[in-house]
């Protein structure tokens, strides 16, 4: 099978890939494994050094790798700069605290020695999306690979240029061969490489639709698997908060990435009192946004990455326009390029609401307090993260426990850092990465007990 990226802000091919034949799919499994026995005794210490080495090869490179970022899905190429720069935060993130998050945890009882040691498992499968193409693999590659795991990447089919310059970066650090691998493969090919014996665990970031798909096949192989999956994301402000600031995390949290983002701003929950200036404000910040060429540096907003989720957005839009929804600025499209659009008195039955809308558009929903706002934020299948804009901040505090999303964050968007768990509750999935947690979701917690 032939694969094409397409550079959807010109319609231009950028790669096209083959394939690999089932022979040569069995062939790398079986390296994974065969690697994975040596792997798994080299010393933390060196495992780190690679780690290390595998950040300062992307900061080298770091123009080659955002340049195919933005030319395979889109993305401006400031914000490609920074996606491969946060990519080696993260290894020297787990390259510096891998030694204590893999320490044997000593636990006191009767025996003469009892604690828990945390062991490598094995290959651990990652089904990745387009929307992040470097960030989303290396936050799962970095912990997984120090711990003494192999890993293999199946990467979203238009970002193929992406996986294969991933695998590089590893090689071009020294890691042995078969310690990180990229397949090329169709998605059919899923439940062969998880029912794999060398296959001990399956991390996935996309869809509901896809999540669902490979925790069924994990569940009938038993086999361990995260799940990283959509988002509709509240963001609310109360009366007291400051505006202007509010304005400027919103237009981020809703606006990067062309709202490509499981974590994006999407519904804007807001106190009526404010819902006018907050209105004004936000539709005149995006309005001064300057889309165009990706690749050119000014950009601000590019095209969405393939013109079926911009076909999609456009339905969204107007779906909710037709059920009683403002038109505030936007909701026309070109191909692959959607308008950042922001509609106004948006409502719980509308597509704008109940969907996730994976692109610029904004919902407005005016609320009458803050209680009807945590209501209508939890009117929601998916529970990523929700943001609250206020400067009562210890009221804020104490209404976190209204939140059953996995994040909460107060006067800031909601977003990724290696220092902290990153993951859903709900239709958003299940599993941490990032921090300690996602370093103990691939190994094995062994007790060891000695009388």
């Amino acid at each position: 099978m032939e694969f094409k990226s397409i550079n959807p802000y010109n319609g231009e091919e950028v790669g096209n890939y083959s394939g690999i034949s089932t022979a040569e799919l069995d062939s790398k499994l079986a390296l994974a494994n065969s690697s994975f026995q040596t792997w798994k005794k080299v010393p933390l210490e060196e495992r780190a050094q690679l780690m290390i080495k595998a950040g300062q090869v992307l900061r080298d490179n770091v123009e080659e790798y955002a340049n195919m970022i933005t030319l395979e899905m889109g993305k401006p190429l400031s914000e490609s700069r920074g996606e491969v720069n946060k990519c080696a935060w993260v290894c020297d993130y787990y390259a510096e605290n891998a030694a204590a998050f893999l320490s044997n945890e000593v636990i006191k009882t009767d025996a003469q020695q009892s604690f828990v040691r945390h062991d490598p498992i094995g290959a651990v499968l990652a089904i990745m999306p387009w929307n992040y193409p470097f960030w989303q693999v290396f936050r799962y590659a970095a912990p997984t690979l120090l711990s003494g795991n192999t890993g293999l990447l199946k990467h979203a089919p238009n970002v193929f240029g992406c996986a294969e310059l991933m695998e590089e970066v590893f090689l071009k650090a020294g890691f042995p061969k078969g310690v990180f691998q990229n397949l090329i493969v169709h998605h059919d090919t899923t439940e062969h490489i998880i029912a794999h014996d060398a296959v001990q665990a399956v991390t996935l970031t996309g869809s509901e639709r896809a999540g669902s798909a490979v925790a069924a096949i994990a569940g009938k192989y038993i086999k361990k698997a995260v799940l990283e999956l959509g988002g509709n994301n509240a963001f609310i402000v109360w009366a007291d908060a400051d505006i202007d600031a509010a304005v400027k995390i919103a237009i981020v949290s809703r606006m990067g990435n062309c709202g490509q983002s499981c974590i994006a701003a999407k519904r804007f929950i807001l106190v009526e009192e404010i819902y006018d200036e907050f209105v004004e404000k936000f539709t005149n910040a995006v309005r001064q946004l300057n889309d165009g060429n990706p690749l050119e540096d000014g950009t601000q907003v590019g095209p969405m990455a393939r013109k079926d989720l911009a076909d999609e957005l456009h339905r969204q839009v107007h779906e909710s326009v037709d059920q009683g929804a403002e038109l505030l600025l936007g909701g026309q499209q070109r191909n692959c390029y959607h308008e950042p659009t922001v509609l106004g008195n948006v409502t719980a039955n509308m597509p704008a609401f109940k969907e996730e809308t994976f692109g610029p558009l904004a919902a407005m929903i005016k609320v009458k307090d803050e209680a009807e706002a945590f209501r209508l934020s939890e009117q929601s299948r998916y529970g990523l993260g929700v943001t609250v804009c206020t400067t009562n901040t210890e009221k804020a505090l104490e209404m976190a426990t209204e939140v059953s999303d996995g994040a909460y964050f107060i006067n800031e968007l909601v977003k990724s850092d290696p220092r902290l768990p990153f993951g859903g509750t709900k239709y958003s999935g299940y599993g941490r990465e990032l921090s300690k947690d996602g370093m103990m979701e691939f190994v094995n917690r062994k007790t060891v007990y000695l009388k």
